[in-house]
């Protein structure tokens, strides 16, 4: 779990997860400026706390580090933001584990109606779409959501990709997903209902949308 004052919906993200589905959940605190540590703690959680603000990618960096170190197979990203449904972890953990594939991504926006009940506002919808049209374009891929916040990956896959040389900001999801489909890694998605916030941010997608269209 990468980390930001995330305090407000961290425990229901966390309890949602299945009870002995994972071995361990890590979260790594980009220097919060609420009682988000405080209440990982309390929660059972491993807690990684950065000395300074590391960015979005390099909050992502740790995590996969210290999860790696620790020795798992597969690795759960998950923001506790409460905007996916971490009860679906086994749905991203199963395709991995059969072989089938080494990524998937939770997909907020496989339809129109099942984003728009979930609340996301029509501009945020459409500009989604619009920057996955693009992207798929570029990639020349066929996903619903290229910034998911819910992902799943095999060992192989963050051992093989060169994380450090990667972007600190939200550029790093976009250069993961460049170099995982230049590696030949197998990538699927699986959907999941929205739960939309309006503390969330477009300036993933504009940023990440920028960095495709100058490679």
């Amino acid at each position: 779990m990468p980390a930001y004052n995330a305090a407000k919906t961290l425990e229901k993200t966390y309890k949602d997860i299945p009870k002995g589905l994972v071995d361990e959940v890590i979260l790594v605190d980009d220097k919060s400026s609420d009682n988000t540590v405080e209440l990982a703690k309390q929660l059972g959680l491993t807690v990684i706390s950065h000395g300074e603000n590391k960015g979005y990618g390099g909050n992502q960096k740790t995590c996969y580090k210290e999860a790696l170190r620790k020795g798992a197979d597969i690795v759960i990203m998950i923001h506790p933001d409460y905007q996916y449904d971490s009860s679906l972890s086994q749905e991203l953990i199963r395709p991995i584990e059969q072989g089938r594939f080494d990524i998937m991504f939770g997909s907020r926006i496989r339809t129109r109606k099942e984003a728009l009940e979930g609340g996301m506002p029509y501009k945020k919808y459409i500009l989604n779409r619009i920057f996955a049209l693009i992207e798929n374009f570029i990639l020349g891929v066929n996903f619903t959501e290229h910034f998911s916040g819910f992902r799943a990956y095999s060992r192989k896959v963050l051992e093989t990709l060169s994380l450090k040389n990667f972007s600190d900001n939200f550029v790093f999801d976009q250069e993961l997903m460049v170099s995982s489909i230049a590696y030949g890694f197998r990538i699927s998605e699986y959907p999941v209902p929205v739960r939309y916030f309006f503390e969330s941010s477009s300036i993933k997608i504009i940023a990440g949308t920028k960095f495709l269209l100058s490679t």
